[in-house]
């Protein structure tokens, strides 16, 4: 494994998780109403460090293989609205906006998934959990956006 690959990998995910730590959900999101299978606010870092570090290795695994470039285009595409997600949603406070950027994230994660499964199926697994949370943010920020109109 190429570890500097893995770590530029990483750092984008960084990249894009700092953004919860700059945009914190603090007392606007705690003062919304939200379905009873909102997961606990706890789970947030731990599923999303879990997913960056799995994401980032599943990228290493695609970037070396021949005819990759599709695939990382997706994955960067993915990144980069993962990062744009939590600046609209709780630092714009937008919960419309911040639909619209979950779902593109999630229809990006989607093609990611194929993308990687389709040249390694073990990058492709790795980006099945990611896409399963994404389908649950989702539908917690349609939920929420439709509960607080």
């Amino acid at each position: 494994m190429d570890w500097m690959l893995s770590l530029t990998f990483l750092a984008a995910c960084v990249a894009a998780g700092s953004t919860g730590v700059i945009f914190r959900p603090g007392d606007w999101y705690d003062g919304l109403r939200k379905p009873g299978w909102t997961p606990p606010r706890w789970a947030f870092p731990v599923v999303w460090t879990t997913l960056y570090v799995v994401i980032a290795l599943a990228a290493t695994r695609i970037a070396v293989l021949p005819g990759s470039g599709q695939a990382l285009a997706l994955w960067a595409l993915q990144i980069a609205l993962n990062t744009l997600w939590t600046p609209v949603f709780f630092g714009a406070r937008r919960m419309g906006g911040g639909l619209v950027v979950i779902t593109c994230l999630w229809v990006a994660v989607a093609l990611t998934l194929w993308s990687f499964w389709s040249l390694d199926l073990w990058a492709g697994v790795m980006i099945l959990p990611y896409l399963v949370w994404v389908s649950l943010a989702t539908a917690l920020n349609a939920t929420v956006w439709r509960l607080n109109r």
